[in-house]
């Protein structure tokens, strides 16, 4: 499948970066596309392509909410969303800039989804 459709389908959700300022706005989107690439090469069908778009546009609509109210001193609101969601990232430890938050952010996400693939290939193996 062609990843194309994908990518437009998440640069037309406007939730991926509604409140975020440029920088982290094109950190997630170019997140998300590499995502959608993969899903195009590595899924089995075309349904299952759009499934995991699906769940990484919802993933990161919750990742940028998160950035938006940890920068704005919304901390509490920050941590009820992380608590909410199950999200496992390490909290940042006080003011950071926004970008920097969201490229830990999803720095540590892909280094969790390499362990879990590692751990997937070693079993199939």
């Amino acid at each position: 499948m062609q990843s194309t459709p994908l990518v437009r389908h998440i640069l037309r959700d406007e939730a991926v970066t509604r409140g975020l300022g440029d920088v982290e706005a094109r950190m997630i989107v170019e997140w998300l596309a590499d995502r959608a690439e993969q899903a195009a090469i590595t899924l089995p069908t075309e349904t299952a392509a759009w499934a995991a778009v699906r769940v990484q546009c919802r993933r990161a609509r919750v990742i940028a909410t998160f950035v938006r109210l940890w920068v704005t001193d919304q901390r509490g609101a920050a941590i009820q969303l992380a608590g909410a969601e199950r999200l496992h990232w390490p909290l940042p430890a006080g003011d950071v800039d926004p970008g920097e938050l969201m490229e830990r952010i999803l720095a540590w996400i892909d280094r969790q989804d390499e362990i879990v693939a590692d751990s997937m290939t070693r079993r199939a193996a």
